[in-house]
């Protein structure tokens, strides 16, 4: 198998991977929980995944529930629209699988490249007496991830009494 540890579905407790196999967020759904997890609005995530399937295979499947590939589920979980595409196209799960990959890290890395607004570093310096160069580079020893950050600044605060 091309993708060794692919997530489950969203819907069935997948993780944030799991995203390159939902559908278009049009109802209540965990997909929601999982675009707040990963900063993505729903409309975000639904032009990326477009513009992904203008860009590969995955943009075909007309007959497929959402008229492409790139919507369609995971090859763990019976379809007979999308696996009839694949013969229509001559693709293999391995293609699909692989493509489906290489979706889910567009859409992390996507996600990673949101910034941290200013507002937010000069809130972290001031509530930790720290510069703001000082706060932009401990976000960045965070992964950006502005939870961590302060939870780090929190640790270092009360070793520091």
């Amino acid at each position: 198998m091309v993708w060794n540890d692919a997530p489950s579905h969203v819907c069935r407790g997948g993780d944030t991977r799991g995203l390159t196999f939902c559908c278009p967020p049009v109802k209540p759904c965990p997909v929601m929980n999982a675009l707040n997890e990963v900063n993505l609005s729903p409309q975000e995530f639904m032009d990326i995944k477009n513009q992904f399937a203008q860009e590969t295979r995955l943009g075909e499947g007309k007959s497929t529930c959402f008229g492409s590939l790139v919507w369609c589920c995971k090859t763990s979980k019976p379809c007979p629209l999308r696996d009839m595409t694949f013969r229509e196209i001559g693709m293999t799960s391995e293609e699909y699988l692989q493509l489906k990959k290489d979706l889910s890290d567009v859409l992390h890395k996507r996600a990673e490249n949101i910034e941290i607004p200013n507002e937010s570093i000069s809130a972290l310096a001031k509530s930790f007496n720290i510069t703001e160069n000082e706060a932009m580079s401990i976000l960045n020893d965070c992964g950006d991830d502005l939870r961590m950050a302060l939870k780090l600044l929190k640790v270092k605060s009360l070793e520091n009494e």
